[in-house]
């Protein structure tokens, strides 16, 4: 999804051309499956940060396309779909050794860099989940970024829709009830995304688990209990991202029962390959534009994968010698609070999701499909305080949960290889914060209950919170 596309108004041809290039890709990606000829290369790592750029008041500041001219490396810095958001992407690396502070440093570095770029237009970055001080009239068409793949996807999902506004319903804290007439409020929405590169015979088990373990991520990384004002889940992002992407698959028409922006359908059983195959059975066309006849790149299957959200999602890449590998991208934790959370979140997320999928007993075996997915729409509402049932069969409070998986995270740790001192110093920070309670989250509204409803004094704090390079348990209320 990534990628620009050269159109944004489609024909009935069109469709169909894609649509026997996709089922020609997909066929293609099974035969890989079968034949064993996807990459058995496992553990590369490397995310996503998407941040919120804002004016001198805290409100956003639709400026990303000069923006992104002064900084010029496009590669490592894309838009997104609105013109207030900016992705800032790393650069690959193998998880082992002090593979961890190498991702650090270089997101101090391009965080740096964007900052001091920012400035020069009057202007500061800010990574949190949902910016508290933008407003639904904020999130319009005039503010989406000029290119034609977002113009695209406004317009597919309307027609997919019948043209009928989405409707946003979140009951949390707050009841938050809203109608838009587009896709924007997507934009509202911005996360700090976790990639692995998994070998084919490994895929089926680290799915699952990243599935299993997206409660306790969601809940440890909270950073986005408002929007517009009202105080709603622990992580609204997560409410907020499905419905402003409502679209359902074909078994249904738009309103069908699998939806784009989703926790998934089920586990994967026997492989991957399951789940690109439901993208080409159930889910319509989006972006049917041409991308030629090479189907050995899956140009195609790609671009469509892409218009499938998923909080956990695999991937189909290549390494530098062309042979094809598959990813998994973590999608439930948001951007922020600041980068030593982040990375405190990246090594938690690499370790847990090691130590689960190659226990000797299938994790998915322990815990049906809809209880982990029961657990991840709790954690995301209700955070630390979330009720779960865990592996075990014992069902309890999230943040007790949390403590248990901490040596977990620190034994998966050592199994890729990592520095025995930077695994205890990256978990001693999840573990701080959760023996506070001091989540992302949980200090933004500390913050509004002790100095009032003023929210662009409270983003003023946090960005102080944030420039000051502390993990957030250790901020002022």
């Amino acid at each position: 999804m990534g990628q620009e596309i050269s159109a944004s108004r489609f024909r009935k041809q069109d469709f169909s051309r894609f649509g026997r290039a996709l089922a020609d890709e997909t066929a293609l990606l099974q035969q890989w499956h079968e034949q064993g000829g996807l990459s058995n290369r496992h553990g590369n790592i490397g995310f996503e940060l998407e941040a919120w750029l804002v004016d001198a008041e805290g409100n956003p500041a639709p400026i990303n396309e000069e923006y992104l001219a002064l900084l010029g490396d496009s590669a490592l810095y894309t838009p997104e779909l609105s013109r207030f958001n900016v992705e800032l992407n790393s650069t690959p690396l193998a998880l082992e050794g002090d593979a961890l502070a190498r991702m650090q440093r270089e997101l101090e570095d391009n965080w740096g860099r964007c900052r001091k770029v920012a400035q020069q237009l009057q202007a500061e970055l800010v990574m949190i989940g949902i910016l508290p001080t933008v407003r639904d009239t904020m999130l319009s068409l005039q503010n989406m970024s000029r290119m034609e793949r977002y113009r695209a996807l406004n317009e597919q999902m309307l027609r997919l829709r019948q043209g009928q506004p989405l409707q946003l319903d979140i009951v949390g804290e707050q009841h938050l009830e809203a109608l838009h007439g587009d896709v924007m409020l997507e934009a509202a929405t911005t996360s700090f995304q976790l990639h692995l590169q998994v070998a084919q015979h490994k895929a089926v088990r680290y799915y699952n688990a990243l599935q299993i373990l997206s409660a306790p991520l969601v809940a440890i990384s909270a950073n986005s209990p408002l929007l517009f004002g009202k105080r709603l889940w622990q992580e609204t992002r997560i409410p907020l991202f499905e419905q402003a992407v409502a679209v359902g698959g074909i078994a249904g028409g738009a309103f069908g029962p699998l939806r784009r922006v989703s926790f998934g359908s089920g586990y994967a059983r026997y492989s991957l390959m399951e789940v690109f195959t439901e993208n080409a059975e159930h889910f319509p066309l989006l972006l049917p534009v041409d991308l030629g006849e090479e189907r050995t790149q899956l140009h195609h299957l790609r671009l469509h994968n892409g218009t499938i959200w998923r909080w956990n999602r695999p991937l189909v890449g290549f390494d530098e010698d062309g042979t094809p590998h598959l990813r998994l991208e973590h999608r439930v934790i948001p951007a922020g609070p600041s980068i030593i959370d982040a990375m405190a979140n990246a090594a938690f997320f690499y370790g847990l999701v090691q130590a689960v999928a190659e226990r000797p007993d299938a994790a998915e075996q322990q815990l049906e499909f809809f209880q982990a997915r029961d657990n991840f729409y709790a954690a995301a509402r209700y955070g630390l305080n979330a009720q779960v049932t865990w592996l075990d069969g014992r069902r309890g409070r999230m943040g007790e949960l949390l403590l248990r998986l901490l040596p977990l995270a620190r034994q998966g740790l050592a199994e890729w290889g990592c520095e025995p001192q930077l695994s205890d110093y990256y978990l001693s920070v999840i573990e701080q914060r959760l023996r506070s309670g001091q989540t992302g989250s949980a200090w933004q509204l500390d913050y509004l209950a002790r100095h009032g409803e003023d929210l662009a004094a409270m983003l003023a704090a946090y960005r102080e919170g944030q420039e000051s390079g502390e993990p957030v348990h250790a901020w002022r209320v």
